[in-house]
């Protein structure tokens, strides 16, 4: 049983936890992660996932996301993801998230980076991550478009790729 800590809806830890995927409770909200990685030619690093999965089975998604496990921060989630579902390292230093989109049962924390990354070096997590990609902005949309990508919401990938290129997240 995965659990996860709790937060109220300002973000204040409620000093309890709850199972991942379990029922919470009025005001009890959760925290996940995505990280997002662009190469210096502007393309994001994608993932399919993989068809087991429960949730979007053989979709394609952002580099890599998931849960924040009970005493983890934000950051530290990122950066184990990134490292299981793709086997390497990838050092967010002191980044706090580059936005936060608010669902239902909790927080999504983005983090955008820049990094050069061979895919040939990726060691992926087969049971999590079936295939990935370098993309550019419009073979996101054409994805999306056709239901081969998760349908986030209209523009939100774009979105994206503009806080790449207006803000200039760090380099490595």
């Amino acid at each position: 049983m995965e659990l996860v800590d709790l937060y109220d809806r300002e973000r204040v830890p409620l000093g309890k936890t709850a199972e991942r995927y379990g029922k919470k409770g009025p005001g009890e909200y959760r925290i996940v992660v995505h990280v997002c990685v662009f190469d210096r030619q502007g393309r994001m690093l994608v993932q399919q996932r993989a068809p087991g999965k429960t949730i979007w089975p053989g979709r394609w998604d952002v580099s890599a996301a998931g849960g924040v496990d009970a005493g983890e921060t934000s950051r530290q989630a990122a950066e184990r993801e990134f490292r299981e579902e793709l086997g390497i390292d990838l050092d967010l230093g002191d980044m706090r998230p580059s936005l936060t989109v608010d669902f239902p049962d909790g927080f999504d924390d983005f983090f955008l980076t820049v990094r050069d990354l061979d895919t040939s070096d990726l060691v992926l997590q087969t049971e999590e991550v079936s295939a990935v990609d370098w993309v550019t902005l419009e073979e996101a949309e054409a994805m999306t478009a056709d239901g081969r990508f998760i349908p986030y919401p209209a523009g939100f990938l774009r979105f994206l790729f503009a806080m790449r290129e207006t803000f200039g997240f760090p380099t490595k």
